[in-house]
């Protein structure tokens, strides 16, 4: 499979307006790919296409090689919105062995995911208790359940302090060194440099398809946040 995700003319409408404006790219397989840009950029609305939750209004999205959403993808895709997506009146523990029963996938499971997230000493307590950060870490390990080849992730590092960031895109790292395909949100500039590849957006379009050392040369920047305000000046003029 030459590419896990194929965006192609990608269209979307809320009401009258056009939140995404004929967007194009292609992502290999593998690898670690953050989807940066402010709040209201579009980011999420990708996200929600490439998942193939969103009403488009033109173009197609194929994920590894099916069309979004198809029933075909449904153990192969883990999505982790901004939301929680775990019940509150359930334990982080039956949580994880109910999405399990559902996917089918394994009971050893549980424990590996809740291990990879950091949450044994939160693994029987309700959802509804866990402070925000706990509670996407539980959707985070519930999206891990199985094999997924592809993780969809919605700023995912929310609400977390420093310590259990590092943590999380070291998670990551180790994911994608395995041959699965990360493609991570984050409003967080700073967080580009631990990804391999960074696709900017801003207002619905594609500003820029870069690596984080790319982004610093062609910008003359030594650190994102800056670069990023620069290519945003850089679109204005154009």
């Amino acid at each position: 499979m030459t590419t896990a995700i194929s965006v192609d003319q990608l269209r979307v409408r809320r009401g009258k307006n056009e939140v995404l404006h004929g967007l194009s790219l292609d992502i290999e397989p593998g690898g670690l790919v953050g989807l940066l840009g402010p709040s209201g950029s579009g980011k999420t609305t990708l996200m929600r296409a490439i998942v193939g939750v969103q009403v488009i209004a033109a173009g197609t999205v194929t994920v590894l090689g099916q069309p979004a959403g198809s029933r075909p993808l449904r153990d192969r895709v883990g999505y982790v919105t901004q939301a929680a997506s775990v019940y509150d009146d359930l334990t982080v523990r039956q949580n994880l062995h109910y999405f399990r029963a559902v996917l089918g996938a394994p009971k050893s499971d549980v424990d590996r995911v809740i291990e990879q997230t950091g949450l044994a000493a939160s693994a029987n307590a309700l959802v509804g208790s866990l402070s925000g950060g706990q509670r996407g870490r539980a959707s985070l390990a519930a999206a891990l359940l199985g094999k997924p080849q592809l993780l969809v992730l919605d700023e995912p590092t929310v609400g977390l302090d420093p310590v259990l960031r590092v943590e999380l895109w070291t998670l990551f790292r180790s994911l994608a060194a395995t041959g699965v395909t990360l493609v991570v949100s984050s409003h967080v500039m700073d967080e580009a440099t631990r990804c391999d590849r960074l696709l900017l957006l801003r207002d619905g379009s594609l500003i820029a398809d870069t690596t984080p050392e790319e982004l610093l040369r062609s910008t003359g920047t030594t650190d994102p946040e800056t670069a990023f305000l620069t290519l945003i000046q850089r679109s204005e003029v154009a």
